[in-house]
């Protein structure tokens, strides 16, 4: 909830979620929550059954968290470095013949003009046509690259099965069980 509330006032785009946030501090959550519905600790504490300083000492804590949020994201988007990270994925994927050698000049392409339209593909590849579209559909194929329909220019698609190489620390990572 507090996550459409947020995206709806904000106008983010869905960029960073409070949700991230929120899962990573699990306990401190929980711990804040139940302090909401204390009762009333004495004369200064509102006006209500429940305690306005606990509900205070939440939002303030609501905040802080959103605003870490926003602060990793911006972290994990810095320009340079995603340009880098989605690169060394390309290279990784090139050496593992799941994508053809010119792959990552299209990534690249893509990155510096935001959407590449499909026309400009011969040109970045130095290819033939076919071979142009050939990696293009590789590159869709892993899900790196999307578009509107198959003459639609191609654009990041930044999948979830993605976000570890392109996006590390993105998902909080899986708490390991203890037999």
């Amino acid at each position: 909830m507090s996550h459409a509330i947020l995206l709806e006032q904000l106008d983010t785009g869905a960029l960073w979620s409070v949700a991230r946030g929120l899962a990573r501090n699990a306990a401190d959550y929980k711990a804040h929550l139940a302090s909401c519905d204390l009762p009333r600790r004495n004369d200064y504490d509102g006006r209500g059954t429940l305690s306005e300083e606990a509900l205070s000492e939440f939002a303030k804590w609501f905040l802080k968290i959103c605003l870490d949020q926003v602060a990793f994201m911006e972290s994990l988007i810095q320009p340079e470095d995603l340009r880098v990270r989605i690169s060394l994925w390309a290279q990784e994927q090139i050496r593992l013949g799941k994508l053809p050698p010119k792959a990552r000049d299209v990534l690249d392409a893509i990155q510096y003009r935001g959407e590449l339209p499909r026309r400009a593909l011969v040109e970045i590849v130095g290819t033939g046509e076919r071979q142009a579209r050939r990696i293009a559909s590789s590159l869709v194929e892993l899900g790196a690259v999307t578009s509107d329909s198959a003459r639609a220019p191609l654009r990041l698609a930044f999948p979830a099965t993605l976000a570890s190489c392109w996006m590390p620390g993105l998902f909080p990572d899986k708490p390991t069980r203890q037999a």
